[in-house]
């Protein structure tokens, strides 16, 4: 008998079936290294490391894994390629315990030349160092965009990582202005402006008393650091880096998305315990590729732009726009802040995600920007999206959900300190539900949709209830992209279940419309049910509350506040009664009127509202109004962050 050939049958054997039940990618993954020390001529080992993840990611099959060391690694990542499944992804990480970041900025070449005028100086920067895309030459723009009258660029200015205000001529940056409505007023002090011809791009910059030649001083120059230029590259983890300035480009619903980082209409992706700054637009974009249509209102503005929309729709639809192609992304534990326009975004992109436990603060705060795509979170087409556990403040808009949220549930997020609204629900039919949140701003919740249910929230401030008659948008067939119809909005099929309204801020909320309370629903064009809310002066009330109970205000001032301890809600003599109403479950709600859906899961079940904010049990019969279960024994200040 041959011994050594019926080694290597047996052997030809073993790999044949390992490939049958073990997958391929399984068998070839690997781990890639990256280092600041490294080559890209090397092997990618741990002792032999690339140096840019550029190269990496063009290497990278699924199952594998790059690594990425401590450095700073300014490039765009363009990944060639993507996961297979949740099971064979391509993850890319910063290596544990070490300080990563991925920037869109160089520094300035050269030295910057101190000018007659006392803190400006100038720098000149020949346009081939820009490559094909110069920020300093390119003005934001797109759909819904405002301008401001002059053409401010994507790019930006940071001194010693803050950035600097751009401003629309050399004078202002010469003699510029303390803006008072700003949270640091004095911020606009540090100011830039550009100028560029054929050959050269001119930088002035107000430094103030600073010498940029002994500071870092770095100019943003790409439009992303994480995108891939192609379709098809899905199942992607990102996970522990610090990604920052970057020049973005506007992030229209009706034009490609592309944030600091962007999916690029692909599915499954992970976002994960970054960190994410200093984006002249968006941070992350779970949004439209460009093929569907590019700012198509803008090239055409003879018709209306929500007709411009609705033909994207029907596009991305038959692109793939469905739960076996697109979406289905977990963006969570991120920190996001100093993002000009917001800090999550995403039209269609983002349907069927989860949007878990994220910081988002600072969102549009410098008022640089100014349209309706202004937001901590802004979704186009959230169907089926949880966006839960997320604190959002100090934005524009905390969280904005606009068209097609159907089948979202948004539950235990904490608002506060947002400018215009914490939440605001744009033209959507849904169903929706809106659970366990802390609405803290003055001006807590702008409805402008259909169809939501409203259950065991703490409203701060004030609602404002309003039908829109003018524009039709879609609904779907339940937990699917496919079109059932379009309608204007009635107002109303809503619910309210043990809800508290406590108005906090009486001096400054009467300056802001709407008002405390349920009474405008009574003037729904829909039916609108609540039942066991508490509600306290001036907080009026909806007529047909029959378990409803109205309360005095406390005269103590109620407040979020802020402290090196974490986050507090402060609610002095507030005791709440205990409700004539159960526990609330999504079959008790019925069916909304125009997409004919229950206020279920994903997968059809019902919702059971048996916990509350920080997922402590309700017990059955009656229960507590408001977010938390024991409200009335934890004492005038709970910690909520």
């Amino acid at each position: 008998m041959n011994i050594h050939f019926n080694r290597v049958v047996v052997r030809v054997v073993f790999v044949a079936l390992s490939l049958v039940v073990f997958p391929m990618s399984f068998i070839q993954a690997k781990e890639y290294h990256v280092s600041t020390r490294g080559d890209d001529s090397a092997e990618g080992t741990f002792s032999d490391p690339f140096l840019t993840v550029s190269h990496a990611a063009q290497i990278a099959r699924p199952g594998d894994t790059v690594t990425v060391h401590e450095g700073i690694y300014r490039e765009w990542i363009n990944p060639a390629q993507g996961g297979e499944d949740e099971t064979s992804r391509i993850v890319y990480r910063a290596a544990e315990g070490e300080r990563v970041e991925i920037k869109g900025s160089e520094i300035v070449p050269g030295k910057w030349v101190k000018t007659e005028t006392k803190g400006v100086w100038k720098a000149v920067i020949p346009n081939s160092f820009f490559g094909d895309y110069n920020p300093y030459k390119t003005v934001l723009e797109g759909d819904w965009y405002v301008n401001p009258g002059w053409p401010r660029h994507t790019g930006e200015v940071f001194l010693n990582g803050m950035a600097l205000c751009e401003q629309s001529s050399l004078e202002q940056v010469i003699h510029p202005v303390s803006d008072s409505t700003l949270v640091d007023p004095d911020r606009t002090l540090y100011a830039w402006y550009c100028e560029s011809d054929e050959q050269s791009t001119t930088l002035w910059a107000n430094f103030q008393q600073e010498n940029p030649n002994r500071e870092l001083v770095e100019i943003s120059v790409r439009r992303t650091c994480f995108y891939p230029s192609n379709p098809g590259v899905d199942y992607i983890t990102i996970s522990g880096f610090r990604f920052s300035q970057t020049a973005t480009q506007w992030p229209a619903p009706t034009a490609e998305q592309i944030g600091m980082i962007a999916t690029n209409w692909n599915k499954g992706w992970i976002i994960e315990n970054n960190i994410i700054h200093d984006s002249k637009c968006a941070g992350i974009t779970l949004g439209k590729e460009r093929s569907t249509g590019h700012n198509v209102w803008s090239a055409n503005p003879v018709f209306d732009g929500s007709l411009h929309y609705i033909e994207v729709i029907f596009k991305t639809l038959r692109n793939g726009w469905n739960r076996e192609h697109i979406g289905s992304h977990v963006v969570r534990n991120n920190t996001i802040y100093d993002c000009g326009q917001s800090g999550i975004c995403g039209s269609m992109g983002a349907a069927f995600s989860r949007i878990i436990g994220n910081h988002i603060y600072n969102i549009a705060s410098n008022k640089q920007l100014r349209g309706p795509e202004l937001g901590g979170i802004k979704f186009h087409g959230a169907i089926d999206v949880l966006i839960q556990g997320n604190r959002i403040h100090h934005t524009e808009k905390g969280l904005f959900l606009d068209w097609m949220t159907q089948g979202t549930r948004i539950t235990g997020n904490l608002f506060y300190d947002n400018v215009v609204e914490d939440l605001y629900m744009e033209v959507n039919h849904g169903p929706y539900i809106v659970d366990n949140n802390i609405f803290g701003s003055p001006f807590n919740l702008w409805d402008m949709s259909d169809g939501g249910a409203f259950v065991h929230n703490l409203f701060l401030g004030k609602i404002r209830f309003q039908p829109e008659h003018s524009r039709y948008t879609p609904y779907h067939l339940p937990h699917s992209t496919e079109v059932a119809g379009i309608s204007i909005i009635i107002g109303g099929d809503d619910r309210f279940y043990n809800n508290v309204f406590l108005p906090s801020r009486l001096a400054d909320g009467e300056k802001i419309t709407g008002t405390y309370g349920l009474a405008e629903y009574a003037k729904a064009g829909y039916p609108v049910t609540a039942e066991g809310n508490v509600y306290f002066a001036p907080a009026q009330p909806f007529p047909a509350d029959t378990l409803g109970v109205v309360q005095q205000r406390p005269d103590d001032v109620m407040k979020i506040e802020e402290t090196a301890d974490g986050v507090f809600i402060v609610l002095p003599g507030v005791v709440i009664p205990t409700s004539g109403s159960g526990v609330v479950r999504g079959d008790d709600l019925g069916k909304t009127i125009l997409a004919k859906t229950g206020y279920e899961n994903p997968d059809g079940s019902s919702v059971v509202f048996d916990t509350d904010y920080f997922g402590q049990k309700r017990s059955e019969g009656l229960v507590m109004p408001g977010p938390f279960v024991e409200w009335n024994r934890m004492g005038g200040k709970i910690k909520i962050w």
